[in-house]
Order: structure tokens, then sequence, then C-alpha cells
């Protein structure tokens, strides 16, 4: 090409300022105006919406998860709009977006779905950190609750992380969630001794632990008479913190005392029967 033979007269400049210029000038000054506003209008919306939230005494973790997914939700919508100002076509991106969600979706669909049960498990608040708690197949002190997972401490000091699903898709059982709790005991004694005298020895025993409640007042009666031993049941009331103690020096009082009064514990034994012959039989 001959730069010198160019002729410069032959561009028309109005024509090129009037049809190219002032149109994508103005567009990508929109696009820029949308953007700026968009980001503001964004952090406005996110921030209102986390006080509202903290306002509600919600978990911290659930306000921050809510406000940065709503937060980037926002922004794909801002960078959209940008986008579309500038002439670009958007369709396309937005499908391709979509078959990408989806194809995260189900690839992520275990880790969805743990995400899923953590936001009702904090929503809805079947225990809280510290409470003892039986759930998804473990059990032991809740120490947090995580958007996945939820992390417990046992009684002999392990750490176990159960995925939320699995505690949420069953039973749960939360020993801390009321100030009381019943001790369930059963004492069994032999049918030739005193049923009386046994009943009075547990009643002094509770009536001497300043741990067991009075209101509701403890229950004792016969449960059952067995094949061989007639079992006494023991349902005294403690608070939640003391049950477990309570509950084993209960069991060591209890034997000690009906050892002293001379009360029988049955358990299973085998007696042994030899005939003549030398040979031996067993009879339970």
């Amino acid at each position: 090409m001959n730069f010198e033979s160019f002729d410069l007269s032959q561009i028309d400049l109005e024509r090129i300022f009037v049809e190219f210029v002032i149109p994508y000038g103005s567009n990508l000054l929109f696009s820029i105006l949308i953007l700026f506003l968009g980001l503001f209008v964004v952090r406005m919306i996110v921030g209102t919406v986390g006080k509202t939230l903290t306002r509600t005494r919600l978990d911290q973790m659930l306000i921050n998860f809510v406000s940065n997914l709503l937060r980037w939700i926002l922004l794909l919508l801002v960078i959209v709009a940008a986008l579309d100002q500038l002439g670009v076509d958007t369709t396309s991106f937005i499908a391709v977006l979509g078959a990408a969600g989806l194809a995260v979706g189900l690839a992520l669909k275990d880790s969805l779905q743990n995400f899923a049960s953590g936001v009702m498990l904090i929503l809805f608040r079947p225990f809280r950190t510290g409470d003892t708690v039986e759930a998804g197949g473990a059990e032991g002190v809740v120490e947090e609750i995580r958007i996945f997972s939820t992390q417990l401490r046992t009684p002999d000091n392990r750490e176990v992380t159960v995925p939320n699903s699995d505690i949420y898709s069953g039973k749960i059982v939360n020993n801390s969630a009321r100030e009381t709790r019943r001790i369930d005991l059963v004492f069994g004694i032999g049918y030739e001794d005193d049923l009386r005298l046994a009943k009075t020895v547990v009643e002094e025993l509770l009536r001497a632990d300043d741990r067991i409640l009075t209101e509701p007042a403890p229950f004792i009666a016969v449960g059952e008479l067995g094949a061989s031993s007639v079992d006494i049941l023991v349902r005294p009331w403690v608070k939640t913190g003391d049950y477990f103690q309570v509950k084993c020096d209960l069991l060591e009082r209890v034997k000690l005392a009906y050892d002293e009064k001379g009360i029988s514990i049955p358990y299973p034994q085998m007696d042994v029967h030899f005939d003549s012959a030398g040979g031996a039989q067993s009879e339970n």
C-alpha cells in the first residue's frame, strides 16, 4: 500500500464520528455507569440484608454465607447488564453459565446436599454448640456446626466429623436440650428377698442425694416378675449436667446397700451335674 498517495481528505471523519464514535462511545460510557452504579447498589443491598439478618439473631456463619451468595448473584446481574449495554450478545453467555452451573451441580451433588442440610441445621437449630447429641451414627458434644459437616467430640476426647446430610436425614437425639433429665434404672432382687425392704433402701438413698430432684418425684415400683428376679424400676429426675455422675453413684450405692442388708441380685448362672458314669450334664 502506498501511504504517500493516501489522501486523508477521502476519509469522512464526520460520518465516522456520527456512526461509530458517538454510538459506541455512549454505549461504553453507559456500560461504565451501569457498572459503577451497580456496584454501589449491590454494596447497599448486601449491607442492608446483613444488618437485617443480624437483628434476627441468626448464626453469623449463615449470615456471612447468605450475604456472599447474594453479592455474587447481584454482581453477575450487573456484569450481564453492562455487557448487554455494550451490545454483547448475553444470551449465549447466560446459556453457557447455566450449562456450567448444571454440570457443577451434578458433580457436587453430595456436597450440595450437605450444604442444604447445614443451612437447615443452622436455621432450625435442633442442637447448638456445646450440646450432647446422638446423630448421624455418632455421639458426642457439638463443637462446631459447619456448612458441610458438624464436628463432635466423643466422651473419650476423639474428634468426629459427620456430614450434615447424615445428621439431618436421620434421627437427632439432643441430650442437653432440657434442663432436667430422668435416670432409668432397673434393680433385680431374688424372689426370696424382702421386696419392701429393697424399695425402702432405694428410697432412702434417693432422699440422701441432694442432686436428685423432689419435683418431679422419683418413681419406684415393681416393673416385672422375671424368670429369676423381681425387677424394681427406679426413675429419679436430676439436672441434665448431673445425669451421668448420679447414675453411676446410684448403681454403686444400691449394690453396696443391698449387700449390707443381705438382699441378693440374681445373675445368670450354670449348674453342672455329674452322673454316676462320670459324664457331665449342664443345666442353666
